[in-house]
C-alpha cells in the first residue's frame, strides 16, 4: 500500500470493457509522480489516500473483472508524516 494525494478526476469516455464505468483519479506519489486508480470509494482532489496495487487492487475494486493495477482503499482521515516526507507540509495533521 501506499499513500497519495488525489489531484483530480481521469475523464475516459472510450475505454475497455474490463474498466466499465469505474471512476478514475490522477493521484500524485510523495515524489511527484502521477499515476491513475480506480476509485470505488468516491475521494476528492485534495484528499489523501491509501492504495492497493497489483493483483490486491483488483479485489480492492469489488471485481476481479475490473482490470486495474491501483485501487483506491480509503480516505486517510489524520495520520503523522515523517518530517522527511517531501511534501508533508500539505498533509493531514495529527490530532
Amino acid at each position: 500500500m501506499e499513500i497519495f494525494q488525489v489531484e483530480g478526476t481521469l475523464v475516459c469516455t472510450q475505454r475497455v470493457a474490463g474498466l466499465r464505468h469505474s471512476s478514475l483519479r490522477v493521484l500524485k506519489s510523495a515524489r511527484g509522480t502521477l499515476q491513475v486508480a480506480v476509485d470505488p470509494v468516491g475521494v476528492n482532489p485534495g484528499n489523501w489516500v491509501f492504495t492497493a496495487s497489483g493483483s490486491a487492487a483488483r479485489y480492492a475494486a469489488e471485481s476481479f473483472e475490473v482490470l486495474t493495477d491501483l485501487t483506491v482503499c480509503g480516505i486517510i482521515d489524520n495520520w503523522p508524516p515523517s518530517e522527511e516526507t517531501p511534501d508533508s507540509a500539505g498533509a493531514p495533521a495529527s490530532a
